[in-house]
């Protein structure tokens, strides 16, 4: 028998065939009463993040769970991650977006990489949290992320939320990520792969846990990696946002010595403000009437809670899916 992450891995792979890219290709629900609950027809598309992150994986199993009960086509596409898909699902391109709490925040208040330009979006749900992932090669001489200078480091894919918190983490232990570090914006497939033939000394990468590429890389090189502690750098990172929190990544999780003290943020589920409400309302109940099937799908949606669902501040919950949260609790 396959495991659950093999097909989900095959899942995602055939979604993303299926679905990459593209405008949405519905019309405008002109049937159905106002406040139903009930999906339109038509094709929606979901932006992921990395081949062997959660975003893709999950997404995967989410596309293929609304097409499976809805009368939406939906299909699910590998992408840059959170900045990114903030980007193409106000553009258009996208109609669902995987997003963390902090891009998201930026995102609707303007700031960060959306200086001075807030973004018309709404939030589905919060989801499960992303744990921050800090490895180093044992060899490296990298005990705490101050020790990252003169390093080769891999920040994470361009406009990816590893990449927003990445260069947050180097700024708060006193270090200029454009000029202290040799950064590597690569996607996770493309670090593990230099981590593994010693072309980079290290990475951060924001995810939720088991990260299958993660996985790998500790499986094949055991004692040749590690993961540095960071929480001493928490309080800088909640002056800039309160979202930041301590968390714990069980040593079970990657077979690991000792558990591993870590910053954890939360993700979310992203639409346009002008998402339907129809649509939001049946896709944000069918998230948690079958978190089972999700999962299945990889084991994050656990964390799949209908009370903290509706914890989204600064990004507005959007009308539909408080209806279907709140019907509920």
């Amino acid at each position: 028998m396959r495991s659950p992450m093999i097909v989900a891995g095959t899942l995602a792979v055939a979604l993303l065939a299926a679905g990459c890219g593209g405008k949405q290709e519905r019309e405008p629900a002109g049937g159905g009463e106002a406040g139903a609950c009930e999906a339109t027809q038509g094709r929606i598309t979901i932006a992921t993040g990395n081949t062997g992150g959660v975003y893709y994986t999950l997404g995967g199993g989410l596309a293929q769970l609304i097409s499976d009960n809805t009368d939406l086509n939906a299909g699910a596409a590998e992408t840059g991650a959170s900045v990114q898909n903030i980007q193409q699902l106000v553009a258009g391109d996208y109609d669902i977006a995987f997003s963390l709490a902090d891009t998201a925040a930026d995102a609707v208040e303007g700031k960060g990489t959306f200086d001075g330009e807030p973004q018309d979006i709404a939030a589905l749900a919060r989801i499960y949290s992303n744990y921050t992932q800090v490895v180093v090669r044992a060899d490296a001489g990298i005990d705490s992320v101050a020790d990252m200078r003169g390093k080769r480091i891999s920040t994470g894919s361009p406009k990816s939320g590893t990449e927003v918190i990445a260069n947050r983490l180097l700024e708060a232990a006193g270090l200029d990520p454009a000029s202290d570090v040799s950064a590597q914006r690569l996607a996770l497939r493309q670090t593990v792969d230099q981590m593994k033939s010693g072309q980079i000394d290290g990475f951060f990468w924001s995810g939720g846990i088991p990260t299958p590429e993660v996985t790998d890389l500790f499986t094949s090189r055991g004692d040749d990696v590690k993961f540095v502690d960071i929480t001493d750098l928490l309080p800088k990172l909640q002056e800039i946002n309160p979202v930041y929190e301590e968390g714990t990544l069980p040593a079970a999780t990657y077979d690991l010595p000792a558990d591993v003290s870590t910053i954890v943020v939360p993700n979310m589920l992203l639409v346009r403000a002008d998402f339907l409400e129809n649509d939001a309302c049946a896709i944000t109940s069918l998230i948690f009437d079958k978190k089972a099937d999700l999962v299945q799908v990889h084991r994050a949606a656990e964390e799949l809670d209908r009370t903290t669902a509706t914890e989204t501040d600064p990004v507005p919950l959007h009308p539909g899916s408080e209806q279907a949260l709140t019907a509920e609790n």
